[in-house]
């Protein structure tokens, strides 16, 4: 009698695996998409807060050494966000940003923080 070499895996066995690593990939791909979007909402939030803390600089120290003059500076955002997930700034709330958008942070002589959104013109 003739033994049979048994070795490796059926085609049944190779599908499941092909099944279950779908079903994973699937799960993943959402999940990595939202964490992306958190990250870059993240990014736009600390170069805004960058911007306000610049635009503070310029203010305390401008060139004659007195607080008089007002500064500005802008960001363009990554990604978009609401109102409601924005925190504040200096005090005042972030307004609402969609992608493509800048941010323009204006400092005042006594400190008073202000945000602009401006759509840019292609």
């Amino acid at each position: 009698m003739k033994k049979m070499n048994n070795k490796g895996f059926t085609l049944m066995e190779v599908l499941i695996v092909v099944a279950i690593i779908a079903v994973l990939v699937a799960i993943a791909i959402p999940v990595l998409t939202g964490q992306l979007e958190k990250a870059r909402e993240a990014t736009d939030l600390a170069n805004i807060r960058a911007a306000y803390a610049e635009a503070a600089v310029e203010v305390l120290t401008n060139e004659d050494g007195t607080a008089s003059v007002a500064s500005e500076t802008m960001v363009q955002a990554t990604s978009g966000w609401t109102t409601v997930s924005s925190p504040k700034i200096g005090g005042e709330p972030v307004p609402a940003v969609e992608k493509g958008n800048v941010v323009t942070v204006t400092v005042a002589a006594d400190g008073k923080v202000s945000f602009a959104v401006t759509t840019p013109s292609p």
